[in-house]
C-alpha cells in the first residue's frame, strides 16, 4: 500500500570533499514541488546543484539540475519508487568538493543521501477515499452528523433545501458498510445521488 511521510526527514553526507544535503518531504505536486526547489535555491546560493524528485501521480518528475543525465534526478525516483511512496518530494543540495566522482559514484551519492533521509521516516498509509452525496429529511439530520463523526468521515457541504443534502467522503473500504447502516436506521429515507468526484 502506497505511503506518505508524517514529516520530512533528512541526511547529510561527505563524499570525496563533496556535501550532499537530503531532504524528503511530503508534497502535493508538481507547483509545490517547484516552489520548494527554488525556496533551497535561495537557501544554499553556493550550492553547485539542487536535485530533485516528486513521487505524485500523473505528476511525478526527475531534475539532475545540471548534473550529468541519469545520475541524480532519476537514481532518487526510483528510491521513492522502492519506498512505495507516494506525494513525496526529494531534493538534494551539493556542494561541491573539487574532486570529480564519476557517473557511478554520482548515481550513489544521491540514492544514498535520499536513502538515508528515509531510515528515519514515519510512513503514513494512503487510504483511497470514497466520496458520496446523499439527501433526508430533516429529522434524519442530527442522526446523519453522529453516524459522519462515528465513521470519522470528511464532512464536505451541507445544503438545506427541501431536504438536507450532505456531501462527505470517508475511506474507500469502509463505504459500503456505512451506505448499508445508514439505510438500516433511518429506514431507507436516504437518497443517494451520483457524487461529482
Amino acid at each position: 500500500m502506497p505511503a506518505c511521510l508524517a514529516a520530512p526527514v533528512h541526511s547529510e553526507l561527505i563524499i570525496k570533499k563533496s556535501r550532499f544535503i537530503g531532504c524528503v518531504e511530503p508534497c502535493a505536486g508538481r507547483e509545490a514541488a517547484l516552489v520548494r526547489v527554488a525556496a533551497l535555491r535561495e537557501q544554499h546560493p553556493g550550492a553547485a546543484h539542487v536535485c530533485w524528485a516528486l513521487l505524485a501521480g500523473g505528476q511525478s518528475a526527475a531534475n539532475d539540475d545540471g548534473e550529468p543525465g541519469g545520475t541524480a534526478g532519476r537514481p532518487m525516483l526510483e528510491v521513492l519508487r522502492h519506498q512505495d511512496l507516494e506525494l513525496v518530494l526529494a531534493t538534494v543540495v551539493r556542494y561541491w568538493g573539487g574532486i570529480r566522482l564519476g557517473a557511478g559514484g554520482l548515481v550513489r551519492a544521491y540514492t544514498d543521501a535520499v536513502a538515508q533521509a528515509l531510515l528515519t521516516a514515519e510512513k503514513i498509509p494512503l487510504v483511497k477515499q470514497a466520496l458520496l452525496r446523499c439527501t433526508l429529511p430533516y429529522a434524519q439530520e442530527g442522526l446523519m452528523r453522529r453516524e459522519l463523526e462515528l465513521a470519522r468521515a470528511q464532512l464536505g457541504e451541507v445544503l438545506h433545501g427541501t431536504q438536507v443534502e450532505f456531501s462527505f467522503s470517508l475511506p474507500e473500504p469502509t463505504a459500503a458498510s456505512f451506505v448499508a447502516r445508514l439505510n438500516e436506521a433511518t429506514q431507507g429515507r436516504v437518497g443517494w445521488l451520483k457524487s461529482d468526484g
